[in-house]
């Protein structure tokens, strides 16, 4: 070992980035890199992985910058975790958590964050680099991270690696022995990381937040938007990873009379990951876990808000909407919980027992028939008896499913073009009753269509359900036209696929409070779509009023909607609260003193003011804002103005650019 020294130390010699500058360093990482002999290059790495911890040197952000980079684009290559990495950065961690005054100096804030990453990124893929990493002692430094010792930034690596730990048969007990703290530690941070994100880091200008976070987040390329929609995909990154640790132990059902408290279980249902982390199944992901379980499935069945939540997912356009039908169909074949789902479920499984394939599943529309229909016989006569909706809704699926297909295989060549001739017939007769404004009778000429078109007559039926939701729209009905909207979609080939009612299911949402999410969905398949059909004439044409509607929607889902929202009326509470105290105020009272618009204690809340939305998160989208209120009285009269002419347009235009089919 002396010989290899001694010829580590004479390549001290080599020069850095720049050539007239030479390395003096007894034991420099970089200079160890470049060693040609691999037995010395081993040797200097492994040293460097043991010296590093033990010294104060400014280039430890370098080094670890370096390390980042290799693991992120070679997370497979044994070297560095065979030559200690995992010890040298659990040494890191600690010392950055022990010494505040070390972590402070120079750019060694950045180091923790790297030292986690590294072990997240090298446990990734491979087993036996978790349990050397486990054998290295870097779950109690990972845990400090975890319970916020530095800041979210940390904790999003530091739960992402104990993610990985926990994946693994081998490393899973060693995260499950401190797995009370670790399970509710997680259910914490998945609840309120959208909350703590935008009340230490988005709200506040550029000037006021952390120059660490801000360059993390950016790599130093970016200024102010690029912070904002990184922040804004990095705690949703923080939020999906809590919710991957946690399917860890639900997997086990571990820990499942923790996380299936009802509390939790209402928060799960508003984890979406969205457009900003569409890799991630989210909350929806978790409930599918936990229906596999008595524990979990009982649970969800006993939360009206979780079963909702369910059926919505299930009747949109969302990527995960085949987890949304598995968990009910879970629910309903359990003797337990099958009551209970079919009273809240049945009436929206019902518009998809035609669907065809979905998500790698192939047919099922006729799984869900199978479910709903499994004790019809018996449940007929006793459970739904008083329940007249789920017995309405289960007797049209048996007619549509079975009693109807059984009549039209008898059915002659010559009957069967007779019913599609008169299907045509009443089809026109509907569409000139909707023409002439008389909706209702045009209702009940699409559904006398609906009884007599065969089934096999697949595209027919999908323009008169999509016909029918319009005119539920026209009504004011959101639930008629959202049911006719799915129903129509549920026959086109591939599922979704029909642009007229992904539009009109889209404004059936935007009716109903609550589901800016699915109405956004329907909206972005629409005009991809329209995109898609627009491109096959070199002419890429996007309705504008559906680009409103994403654009409103967007606004309405923005991760950080609610966090900004809260943060208002606390504000506002406050701010009450303190006027109600000042001298003068009084009821009836009014002193000229406060009576002024107040300018705000901090500059802090410029995106509330803007209307809880910043545009980097609707860039390439016109963004809509109200117009200030100034001269009242002549704004006033614009506004009646702008409003007949908007009415008188919308009335005009609603039968040409909404038109039947």
């Amino acid at each position: 070992m002396n010989l290899q020294q001694e010829k580590i130390n004479k390549k001290k010699t080599t020069t850095h980035k720049d050539a007239n500058l030479t390395c003096t360093k007894p034991c420099c990482f970089f200079c160890t890199m470049k060693e040609p002999e691999p037995p010395l290059r081993t040797a200097g790495i492994a040293k460097c992985f043991k010296e590093i911890p033990r010294r104060d040197d400014q280039e430890h952000i370098l080094v670890l910058s370096g390390l980042w980079n290799l693991a992120m684009t070679q997370p497979d290559d044994p070297e560095f975790p065979s030559l200690g990495i995992f010890e040298c950065m659990a040494s890191l961690i600690n010392k950055g958590i022990k010494d505040h005054d070390w972590l402070l100096r120079d750019q060694n804030i950045y180091i923790p964050y790297y030292a986690a990453h590294i072990i997240g990124s090298y446990t990734m893929n491979k087993a036996e680099f978790a349990e050397k990493a486990v054998k290295s002692g870097v779950i109690p430094p990972l845990m400090e991270l975890l319970r916020g010792k530095i800041s979210w930034v940390e904790q999003r690596v530091a739960v992402r690696a104990l993610g990985h730990l926990a994946s693994y048969e081998r490393t899973f007990n060693a995260v499950a022995e401190r797995e009370e703290e670790t399970v509710n530690l997680t259910m914490h941070i998945a609840s309120s990381c959208l909350d703590s994100v935008y009340v230490n880091f988005i709200r506040f200008k550029e000037k006021k937040r952390s120059k660490y976070q801000s360059d993390l987040l950016t790599r130093g390329v970016g200024g102010f938007d690029m912070e904002n929609r990184k922040a804004e995909e990095w705690v949703s990154q923080l939020q999906c990873w809590c919710l991957y640790l946690l399917n860890c132990f639900a997997c086990k059902q571990r820990s499942l009379n923790l996380i299936c408290k009802p509390g939790f279980l209402k928060e799960l249902c508003r984890m979406w990951g969205g457009l900003v982390n569409h890799s991630s199944p989210a909350g929806v992901g978790l409930i599918r876990i936990l229906c596999y379980s008595e524990t979990g499935r009982k649970s969800v069945a006993e939360s009206k808000e979780v079963m909702e939540s369910l059926c919505n997912i299930s009747r949109s356009s969302d990527k995960w909407q085949y987890m949304g039908i598995d968990c009910l169909l879970l629910l309903i074949k359990d003797p337990v919980t099958r009551h209970r789902a079919m009273e809240i479920a049945t009436t929206y499984l019902a518009d998809l027992v035609e669907l065809g394939n979905l998500g790698g599943r192939e047919e099922v529309g006729d799984a869900i028939t199978e479910a709903l229909l499994l004790h019809y016989s018996e449940e007929k006569k006793s459970k739904f008896k008083k329940n007249r909706v789920v017995e309405k809704a289960l007797k049209e699926i048996r007619d549509l499913k079975v009693e109807r297909r059984k009549r039209e295989k008898v059915l002659s060549d010559a009957e069967m073009q007779k019913r599609i001739a008169l299907v045509g017939l009443l089809k026109q007769q509907g569409n000139e009753r909707f023409w002439c404004g008389d909706i209702e009778k045009a209702i009940i000429k699409y559904s006398e269509a609906l009884e007599l078109c065969p089934l096999k007559i697949r595209k027919e039926r999908i323009v008169l359900y999509s016909n029918r939701a319009q005119c539920h729209l026209l009504l004011r009905d959101p639930e008629a036209a959202i049911s006719d909207s799915t129903r129509a979609l549920s026959l086109s080939r591939p599922a979704n696929s029909h642009g007229k009612s992904l539009w009109r299911r889209s404004q059936a949402y935007d009716m109903k409070e609550g589901l800016a999410k699915e109405s956004l969905l329907d909206s972005i398949v629409f005009v991809n779509g329209c995109c898609i059909t627009s491109m096959e004439t070199k002419r890429i044409k996007v309705p504008y009023y559906a680009v409103r509607m994403i654009n409103k929607q967007m606004n309405a889902t923005w991760l950080f909607a609610d966090a900004s929202f809260r943060r208002s009326r606390s504000r506002s509470r406050s701010r009450s609260r303190s006027m109600s105290n000042k001298p003068g105020h009084s009821k009836g009272v009014v002193n000229k003193e406060y009576s002024e618009p107040e300018a705000s204690s901090d500059d802090d809340d410029e995106m509330i003011m803007k209307g809880t939305m910043g545009p980097t998160f609707t860039k390439g989208l016109s963004t809509i804002v109200e117009e200030p209120l100034v001269a009242k009285a002549l704004w006033s009269e614009k506004l009646k103005t702008k409003t007949r002419r908007r009415r008188k347009k919308q009335s005009s235009t609603a039968w040409k650019t909404q038109n039947q089919d």
